[in-house]
């Protein structure tokens, strides 16, 4: 049913029957459109925004039979800022979608489904993010700097006064810190801020695109000692980060308490998000492999040692491959100071196929972990293969590459996939993180 609006489009009345990668209501029958805010099982009010070939953006204008699922969002920002797209749904509703959206994808992709189905992972949904970049921007009709996440229908700043998802106490330092950059003689060359929350310390990048003065420096100062954060600027490249006046406070730390590990890393380092589901989810990642005392494990796209120490733990020996050199560099300094002798690290671009004489592929290898970026592991799997691990644990932020690696292990290489499940890693948003144990027949 539609109506034409005086002076604008025609609204509809339609049904929701699902939702898309980015946590869109879809409307189908007729031609498909797209509806933020809107939940499956919702009858709407629609209006159509923008037309494009396959399918159109809506915007709703009234939820005329909300979903049972539907639950009043916790921050006020939602809706602008582009950092959370789930709030409106039930946490255990969002679990069941990613779930739905990952079976979808496995078999309409891969053409797979697994032996079994793993329970999910999930942890904190609230102030559970230890790492985040946070963009700033000085508005002069405001005249003033904002900071948050980008907006989620524009390329702007959302001008956010706090976050309900950001880690303590970075959630609540949002405002104060938009306050002090917006005093900064440099407010307008501060476009970024990186944002890490570890066990022993909060720490904040700023990107600097000018010099800061004698002044902002002070400044910097009295921020940090009044909120009890380290500062960090960065001028150039990631190699130009520094500590405010070139001093340290140590590194940075997260620990794995399952394994009594503590893993140290730097304020830009790649690290899981999630704490405690990052926990959970190395510890199902040892349960699943079922290492031995004779184990040997391949762990690509190693990053700091995250998975590769913990898994030593349980084997005969560990090996673990990355292609940033800084990452190389903080797994072996972790293995030293966790005493992990069983453990060794090689730096390698996993991004194109390795050389057969690799010194990281002289050994045999029963057991393969693999936990690429959101492109996959296109490149190894045929490495993989000729490897022919007994067991293959595939750790995955993407469900698209996902399953089109699994097609080519299964239906190609000759693995069965045994199981799969979604881990929560990125509570109120549309993002999948999932793991899909292979074996061989």
């Amino acid at each position: 049913m539609s109506a034409a609006a005086p002076g604008g489009p025609a609204e509809e009345s339609a049904f929701v029957g699902g939702l898309t990668h980015e946590g869109e209501g879809v409307v189908r029958g007729g031609k498909t459109v797209f509806v933020p805010g809107a939940l499956p099982g919702e009858r709407i009010r629609l209006r159509r925004t923008r037309r494009h070939r396959q399918h159109d953006d809506g915007e709703l204008l009234e939820v005329l039979t909300p979903s049972p699922e539907r639950v009043a969002p916790r921050c006020p920002h939602f809706g602008v800022c582009g950092g959370c797209v789930l709030q409106h749904l039930a946490p255990a509703a969002q679990l069941a979608a990613k779930e739905a959206e990952l079976r979808s994808t496995l078999e309409r992709v891969a053409h797979v489904e697994p032996q079994r189905w793993l329970a999910p992972i999930s942890g904190p949904v609230w102030a559970y993010r230890r790492r985040a970049r946070l963009g700033a921007k000085y508005v002069y009709r405001k005249g003033r700097v904002v900071v948050g996440f980008r907006e989620r229908a524009a390329p702007y700043v959302a001008d956010l006064a706090g976050c309900e998802v950001l880690a303590a106490p970075a959630g609540a330092l949002i405002a104060p810190l938009a306050g002090v950059l917006t005093e900064l003689s440099i407010r307008e060359h501060v476009p970024q801020i990186e944002v890490a929350v570890a066990d022993n310390a909060t720490a904040l990048v700023l990107r600097t695109l000018a010099e800061p003065s004698q002044a902002d420096l002070a400044l910097l100062r009295q921020f940090a000692g009044q909120h009890g954060v380290r500062l960090y600027l960065q001028p150039a490249g990631l190699e130009s980060v520094h500590a405010l006046d070139g001093g340290t406070d140590g590194p940075l730390r997260y620990a794995l308490r399952a394994f009594g590990l503590e893993l140290e890393f730097s304020p830009t380092d790649f690290i899981q998000v999630n704490g405690p589901v990052n926990e959970a989810l190395v510890a199902r990642a040892a349960e699943l492999l079922e290492l031995t005392s004779t184990a040997s494990v391949l762990d690509l796209y190693c990053g700091l040692g995250n998975f590769t120490l913990a898994l030593a733990q349980r084997a005969q020996r560990a090996l673990g491959v990355e292609g940033e050199p800084r990452l190389i560099e903080r797994a072996r300094g972790n293995a030293a100071r966790n005493a992990i002798t069983n453990a060794e690290f090689h730096q390698s671009d996993l991004a194109a196929a390795p050389a057969a004489d690799a010194p990281w592929l002289r050994g045999a290898y029963s057991h393969v972990l693999l936990d690429p970026p959101r492109t996959g592991a296109r490149a190894v799997l045929d490495t993989v293969a000729r490897l022919a691990p007994g067991r293959l644990l595939y750790i995955s932020c993407h469900p698209g590459s996902l399953a089109r690696d699994l097609m080519a292990l299964v239906h190609e290489h000759g693995f069965r996939l045994d199981a799969a499940g979604v881990v929560d890693m990125f509570a109120h948003t549309a993002h999948v993180e999932s793991l899909a144990l292979l074996v061989r027949p």
